[in-house]
């Protein structure tokens, strides 16, 4: 069963991240921050070392680049490949799937159940992380072994300094400065190509029990450039990842469904089946979105992907309603 806790720490959070996909969640005695802490203490356009990267778990200072990287969040695994640093990776995680190049250095590392000893059994320079289980820093910290904290972003600007940061860290300062402006250029048109829908409401499906996202989550942020508002606002204070039940969502009538669970056998047919679901308008008008779930839970440079499906899946429905 495909939970939530278990798709907020690969990064959707939400998704993904976003979810990218994509946002801390649970109470499993691990600790997760959402945003972007870390920081280069350099403006400079090209590698500069010694290199100081500040971050909330503390500093890591780089004499050179890390050839000998471990990366245990598939986000991480994806920006490394874009930005050209895919060979100072010496092991990927189990969950890193994506690019097919990175299979080469898989591993059965895990990124929720590291063991300490097969992690240092590849004498790493740096271990990349979006989570980190209670006891791994400490033990990794014993072991000199350094950890970059990639925390899941809450803003497209939380992604882009993740990517320049690790850019920075791995000498891959131009590259990283590359694949941000190309993002940041396919968003805009991407956006700027919809007609913005008005009063457009969305429910964005995390898993088949209902778990969704307001419009303070990073996925959250991205449907309110396309000007629609999630049904999931407001109904429990301080929870930005509620479960809602059926007859909220059959009482909101969504213009729109997003379906963040299409790995774990959901889609358009499966939620027409779901009792009272028929009559929803985002059923009947054909406006059930099947998402990548690998990208709509993580937020690295995919993140475009993402934006673009929701971009032709609103265009779509527009041209049919006229």
């Amino acid at each position: 069963m495909f939970k939530l806790r278990s798709l907020l720490k690969r990064g959707l959070i939400a998704l993904i991240a976003s979810t990218m996909i994509f946002a801390a969640c649970g109470d499993d005695g691990g600790s997760e921050s959402s945003g972007s802490d870390t920081t280069v203490a350099s403006s400079d356009s090209e590698a500069t070392f010694p290199l100081t990267i500040s971050q909330a778990e503390g500093d890591l200072t780089f004499d050179v680049a890390p050839t000998r990287i471990i990366s245990l969040s598939p986000t991480a695994t994806e920006m490394l490949w874009a930005i050209g640093a895919g060979d100072q990776v010496v092991a990927i995680d189990n969950m890193s799937n994506y690019p097919a190049e990175a299979q080469e250095k898989a591993s059965a590392l895990s990124g929720f159940e590291p063991s300490i000893e097969a992690i240092a059994e590849y004498e790493p320079d740096l271990v990349l992380v979006s989570y980190a289980p209670e006891g791994m820093a400490d033990g990794l910290a014993a072991l000199n072994i350094p950890v970059w904290y990639g925390n899941v972003a809450t803003t497209l600007d939380d992604v882009y300094a993740q990517i320049q940061t690790l850019g920075a860290i791995t000498g891959q300062v131009s590259n990283a400065a590359a694949v941000v402006e190309g993002m940041k250029t396919q968003i805009d048109e991407a956006i700027e190509s919809v007609d913005k829908p008005t009063g457009a409401t969305y429910f964005y499906e995390l898993d088949n029990t209902y778990f969704s996202v307001t419009s303070n989550t990073f996925i959250g942020s991205l449907m309110t450039a396309f000007a629609m508002t999630s049904i999931a606002d407001g109904v429990e204070d301080g929870n930005d990842y509620p479960q809602l039940n059926a007859e909220v969502i059959v009482e909101s009538d969504p213009t729109f469904i997003f379906l963040a669970d299409t790995a774990y056998g959901e889609s358009a047919e499966t939620v027409a089946k779901r009792s009272g679901w028929s009559l929803l308008s985002a059923v009947t008008n054909d406006r059930v979105v099947e998402l990548d779930s690998d990208i709509a839970s993580r937020w690295g440079p995919r993140v475009v992907d993402l934006v673009k499906s929701v971009a032709t899946a609103l265009n779509a429905a527009y041209v049919l309603a006229e």
